[in-house]
């Protein structure tokens, strides 16, 4: 596992007691029902992961940053909070 996979998984699943794998979360980031469901370890993903880290993060698990931002954005839409890759 690399350091920033070890960096994403240990923020958004430590706060939740979660064991979440590096494949999950990557599905979640996509899927807007993430966003409307509001997963927790999700938004905890677009909003506690420094952005540098999160298109590292995708990059890794082949995630397309475009559909990572309409799900960030539907977050950001939701919450009233502004997201990096909602941008």
């Amino acid at each position: 596992m690399s350091s920033v996979t070890a960096q994403v998984l240990t923020t958004v699943n430590a706060p939740y007691g979660a064991e979440l794998s590096a494949h999950q979360l990557a599905e979640l980031l996509t899927d807007l029902e993430s966003a409307v469901t509001f997963n927790a370890m999700a938004f905890s993903f677009f909003s506690e992961v420094p952005a540098d880290i999160q298109l590292d993060f995708l990059k890794e698990m082949g995630v397309s940053a475009a559909a990572a931002s309409k799900v960030a954005c539907q977050f950001s839409e939701l919450s009233g909070y502004a997201l990096p890759l909602a941008a």
